[in-house]
């Protein structure tokens, strides 16, 4: 399945506060990413912090993001999970209220073999209609899905890509090698964005672009306009604020970096903790470097 969203696609943060989700605010954060240009938000993903919300307030966040952006942007939601019954549930509840696509991160902490994660994706493909993508980062599950493993995936007709962020450069060619013009490939590594675009990829799954949506936007079009230079120069001034995006664990710094434009992010909920106050000194200067809005 390809095509089914090329472009930016926000790894979006969940808003949180004393009494749960804050909607009107992940409402504010979904018009800022539309006038940003982003073409997709990600909900519920790791940057949402799903591991610690209950199944109410999911479903809650899902039913207020399709209901807000009211077609206006793509809303695909997280879904995975290190049990596959439950990945498969929750993409069902995900197509149910109204979801655009799913993204399943690998089963993590049972540290599965290559046929389990191959079983896994076509147990939740064979649950919806919707188009899937697969989320590789060992990294935080353990488990890597191999080129081999990623080109049976493309068998599957409603597998509509990876997500990629296992870091792993020669890997990446690799299964770009394997499943190109079988399904799309996604940067989830906001270093490696413009080398993954430049090898075919079909768009970014992207931290940074909660804050910078434009301009994240503006190096994707630069590459796909084949102005590689122009991009470069882009990528070379987004590189410092990506740093400054991950100076301690996602979303810990991304959510400062909301609430120093101005909205109001909350803070991750435990065992995450708060950006350290030397690290936020670092964000806020990149943030103002980079002239974001709300600044």
């Amino acid at each position: 399945m390809i095509g089914f969203c090329n472009g930016i696609l926000t790894a979006m943060i969940t808003p949180f506060c004393e009494n749960g989700i804050n909607l009107n605010e992940l409402g504010k954060m979904i018009d800022y990413q539309i006038e940003g240009g982003t073409d997709a938000v990600v909900i519920l993903g790791t940057t949402g912090e799903p591991a610690t919300m209950t199944e109410s307030e999911k479903t809650e966040v899902i039913k207020y993001a399709v209901k807000h952006a009211a077609g206006r942007i793509k809303v695909i939601v997280g879904t995975g999970n290190n049990d596959t019954a439950k990945a498969v549930a929750a993409s069902v509840r995900a197509q149910e209220l109204g979801a655009d696509g799913i993204l399943a991160v690998t089963p993590y902490y049972n540290k599965c073999t290559q046929k389990g994660l191959l079983e896994y994706y076509k147990a939740i493909c064979a649950a919806v209609t919707i188009p899937v993508i697969a989320y590789n980062v060992p990294s935080r599950t353990a488990v890597n899905i191999l080129p081999e493993t990623v080109e049976k995936l493309a068998e599957i007709p409603n597998m509509a890509g990876i997500k990629e962020a296992s870091g792993n450069m020669a890997q990446v060619c690799e299964t770009m090698r394997r499943i190109r013009g079988k399904m799309d490939l996604y940067s989830g590594e906001d270093f490696l964005n413009l080398p993954m675009l430049a090898i075919g990829g079909a768009g970014l799954i992207s931290v940074t672009s909660n804050i910078a949506p434009a301009l994240v936007k503006k190096m994707y079009n630069l590459v796909k306009e084949n102005k590689l230079d122009e991009a470069n120069a882009v990528q070379d001034f987004l590189l410092p604020l990506e740093d400054a995006c991950f100076l301690e664990v996602n979303p810990i710094p991304i959510k400062a970096a909301y609430n120093m434009l101005g909205f109001e992010a909350g803070v991750p909920r435990p065992p995450l903790t708060e950006l350290e106050d030397h690290n936020k000194e670092i964000l806020h200067r990149e943030i103002l470097r980079a002239r974001l809005k709300g600044i």
